[in-house]
């Protein structure tokens, strides 16, 4: 059995998630125009196929996978190649967007008559070896993506309409990235206040869990805020603007952005987070 899946765009999940088709048989296209010598060799390495507009268009199934603030431009672009063509690819929106978004994709890929899914992933990008993230699809055609399942993919088809895999990408992403963002604001708090050692000793004795979840996630976290922002809005317009706590992800959204922006510079709070970090790692040692 052969596929030929088209992959947009090249990154960290998505040359990840190719590389993981590829091992297991499919032939796997992206798009390179205008990206950069480190994207086109993580594109090279994962066993990518670099193709033109017409060949994307061509592909059996279509995995988007960009940044949720790219997602509509996306779906606007695909949906212009795919128009013109007799044979339509399935086209799985796999980003991190709320439902209200999710659907306005699902009108954009159905005015060129393909079908659509609605899709979302749970977990981190798929290692040589290693276990894949979860698929989670949604949608009339949602079937017709679980052969995904016979080249790596844990793929799980979640019943009800499309915006039901971006709900619970939402929900699940609002809980984790929450703590993240969270337990990250208060350890800069604490630690500029002077509390920080006091702050960790408490963790370890009350709450040895979450002490444990920050260890990983506050260095984790920094080279990836910047992701995060459009991320949050997300989730607070999946609440919607007279949800009380709406506003609480546009803070988060905030935050992230101050962290991305502090990491690329004086990385002063980057520099406290890490070092919280480190005394996590002396305590255990």
């Amino acid at each position: 059995m052969s596929k030929t899946i088209a992959i947009l765009a090249p990154g960290a999940m998505g040359g990840a998630v190719a590389r993981r088709l590829v091992e297991h048989g499919a032939r796997v296209l992206t798009s390179l125009d205008g990206r950069s010598e480190a994207t086109r060799k993580r594109a090279a390495e994962a066993g990518m196929v670099g193709a033109d507009d017409n060949q994307i268009a061509g592909a059996d199934i279509i995995l988007s996978i960009v940044p949720p603030g790219e997602a509509v431009a996306l779906a606007e672009r695909l949906a212009a190649l795919i128009v013109r063509r007799d044979k339509k690819p399935i086209v799985v929106d796999c980003n991190a967007v709320n439902v209200d978004t999710v659907q306005r994709i699902e009108e954009i890929i159905g005015s060129a008559q393909a079908p659509f899914v609605d899709g979302g992933i749970i977990g981190f990008p798929p290692q040589p070896g290693g276990k894949s993230p979860a698929f989670y699809v949604c949608g009339e055609h949602a079937k017709d993506v679980a052969v995904l399942k016979d080249f790596g993919l844990d793929v799980r088809i979640v019943e009800g309409p499309v915006g039901a895999a971006s709900a619970l990408k939402m929900s699940y992403a609002g809980i984790v990235k929450g703590l993240a963002g969270i337990g990250s604001a208060m350890v800069v708090a604490a630690t500029k206040a002077g509390a920080a050692d006091a702050l960790r000793n408490e963790l370890a004795l009350s709450q040895p869990a979450i002490l444990a979840r920050l260890d990983v996630a506050l260095s984790d976290m920094i080279p990836k805020a910047y992701r995060w922002v459009a991320e949050m809005r997300e989730i607070s317009g999946f609440l919607g603007p007279d949800h009380p706590a709406s506003q609480i992800y546009e803070g988060f959204a905030r935050w992230f952005e101050h962290l991305a922006k502090d990491a690329s510079g004086e990385a002063a709070d980057a520099a406290l987070m890490k070092a919280f970090a480190a005394g996590i790692a002396r305590k255990k040692a």
